[in-house]
């Protein structure tokens, strides 16, 4: 089985680069039914747990004392020089791997970009404390994308920096614009990859058919476009303003980029508007599949019926007790799915450590604890009885005939007699 890596590798060579079939499987060096395979599915391949070390380890330093020799030597060439008689696919890997080390310094140089060929992304985190609710503000981060031929910028700000969250505001940002270029750039983001994808952005972007660049650690030059446009941001769009809370400064922030995009831009000699339609009509379309729909994951409902998203706990239905259900989480709500049934609807709480308590949750589940307490309450008192009772106790007492307590009392004849007066 492939790797979501070369599986989303040949989505983007046949969409993007329109490289035939038979041309990925040569340049892959992987069968043409493996590529036919990826391009019929939209989703990527399971993941499964690699095998404990390698065929290749025992011919890593040979590969090294190549690569020193010659950084830019092929694979195939490596695997006949030190007699590899395996796929060659687990080799390809490892030079990949191994190669980055032994290149030559790549010095920086302007670049003319070109209709659709790519945009850079990045994180900015305002100076600005924006309130989050339950009392608390913080500094969210801002993703940032901005288009390398028309310079059009577009941001959003989300949640947190994890995987999932970069995910859903990639795919709002570039749903708005309808279209998306061929390459993204990053630098070494955390929740995008380091030196290699995550594989749900892997998967993300196979969807896309997009190529994903990973700059160089302590390379800012790489990317100066989005760099240039924090820094604009923080600049010409913050100064002056207050906000009541993520929704309100996303508002805000759509509402300036339409302004700030119809600038005249220096470098270009142009307004970004006046570049966008070329600038997408190069780009590629958006994939019919919502990618929000991919990343989920299950769990079993315990007594305490609460769910864990990021640092928050958000409530479920206590009729959910018992069962595993999918949880569905995006920027904006927190979805609980038992079976056909949604047991859980919450809106997405930007604050940390809080308790997200849905009040019809909190009455069905006192409700279940009363049943409960009478049931068991009426089980403890039969019990109870049931202990006390004599025959429960093994012992025989014994059964006097009442006219016995009349002669005691001098009631009847034949009890305690009396003196005579």
């Amino acid at each position: 089985m492939i790797s979501v890596e070369d599986w989303a590798e040949i989505r983007r060579l046949h969409r993007a680069e329109h490289m035939p079939i038979r041309a990925i499987a040569r340049h892959l060096g992987i069968s043409k039914n493996t590529v036919k395979r990826a391009l019929d599915g939209d989703r990527p391949p399971v993941y499964q747990r690699p095998l404990k070390g390698s065929a290749v380890d025992a011919f890593e330093p040979e590969i090294r004392e190549l690569l020193k020799a010659t950084p830019t030597m092929p694979a195939t060439v490596i695997a006949e020089r030190i007699g590899w008689e395996r796929g060659i696919t687990i080799l390809k890997e490892r030079v990949r791997e191994l190669r980055p080390a032994y290149l030559p310094v790549d010095p920086v140089s302007r670049t003319v970009y070109q209709p659709g060929e790519l945009a850079q992304c990045d994180l900015w985190f305002p100076p600005v404390d924006i309130p989050l609710g339950y009392g608390q503000s913080g500094r969210p981060p801002v993703l940032v994308i901005v288009s390398g031929y028309s310079r059009v910028i577009t941001a959003r700000i989300l949640p947190s920096r994890q995987t999932g969250d970069l995910i859903d505001g990639h795919w709002r940002l570039l749903t708005a614009w309808g279209a998306v270029p061929k390459t993204l750039v990053w630098d070494n983001e955390t929740g995008v990859g380091r030196g290699r994808l995550t594989s749900e952005f892997a998967a993300f972007a196979g969807l896309l058919a997009v190529r994903i660049h990973l700059c160089r650690p302590r390379d800012p030059e790489a990317k100066g476009l989005v760099e240039r446009a924090n820094g604009y941001l923080e600049t010409s769009f913050l100064p002056g303003r207050t906000f009541t809370g993520p929704d309100d400064f996303n508002t805000q922030l759509t509402a300036w980029l339409q302004i700030a995009n119809r600038r005249q831009h220096r470098t270009i000699a142009a307004r970004p508007t006046d570049r966008w339609e070329a600038d997408r009509a190069a780009m590629l379309a958006i994939p019919p599949v919502d990618p929000p729909a991919w990343w989920r994951f299950h769990t079993r409902i315990g007594r305490d019926h609460y769910i864990r998203v990021d640092t928050n706990d958000y409530s479920v239905h206590p009729r959910a007790i018992g069962h595993t259900v999918m949880i569905r989480a995006d920027n904006e709500e927190v979805i609980a799915i038992a079976g056909e049934d949604v047991v859980a609807r919450h809106a997405r709480c930007w604050a940390k450590h809080q308790s997200v308590t849905d009040p019809d949750h909190a009455a069905a589940a006192q409700v279940l604890r009363g049943e409960v307490w009478h049931h068991k309450a009426t089980r403890a008192h039969a019990a109870r009885a049931a202990a006390l009772a004599p025959d429960s106790l093994g012992i025989e007492v014994e059964q006097r005939e009442l006219g016995t307590y009349d002669r005691m009392f001098t009631l009847i004849e034949g009890g305690a007699g009396k003196e005579d007066p």
